[in-house]
């Protein structure tokens, strides 16, 4: 499954490159301003030049890389539960499959904004789902919580 999900981060990763890519030399030329910030309920309320648009993506491989560096040493994580030598290699797959979807959801959520933004630019009017970024949260901490869960058990249960 992790190598699945290091696929699909990927080509998330991949896409926002492209969109951005597209967004500046495709058809569809951006205009000179952008909305760079949005309110509480979605709204722009922020605007700067076109060019800002090249932050999500260059912070988006930057997060991927730091994650992906991150999960190269599993036995540095903080583990909830004695780690043994029965259990390291569960304990580990399951440190590494988590880490696997935080890539995804992280990386899939950043490409959607930069999709948002982008849209909004181009059509002039539009806000972001303030009930997408609970949905993000509401993914990353229920992820992060079910495999602490997960990675306790298989300590306990050595």
């Amino acid at each position: 499954m992790r190598k699945s999900l290091e696929a699909i981060s990927l080509a998330a990763l991949a896409s926002i490159i492209w969109i951005t890519f597209r967004a500046f030399y495709g058809p569809s030329q951006l205009p000179d301003r952008i909305p760079i910030h949005f309110d509480a309920t979605g709204v722009p309320n922020g605007w700067g030049p076109s060019s800002t648009l090249l932050f999500l993506p260059v912070l988006t491989v930057a997060l991927y890389l730091f994650i992906s560096v991150v999960a190269m040493f599993p036995a540095a994580s903080i583990c909830a539960g004695q780690v043994t030598e029965e259990n390291r290699a569960h304990i580990g797959a399951l440190t590494l499959q988590m880490v696997a979807w935080l890539k995804v959801e992280t990386v899939c959520f950043l490409g959607w904004i930069q999709w948002s933004i982008i849209q909004f630019a181009r059509q002039g009017h539009g806000h972001l789902s303030p009930l997408s970024v609970l949905l993000f949260l509401v993914a990353v901490f229920g992820t992060a919580g079910w495999y602490m869960v997960a990675v306790f058990r298989a300590a306990r249960h050595g």
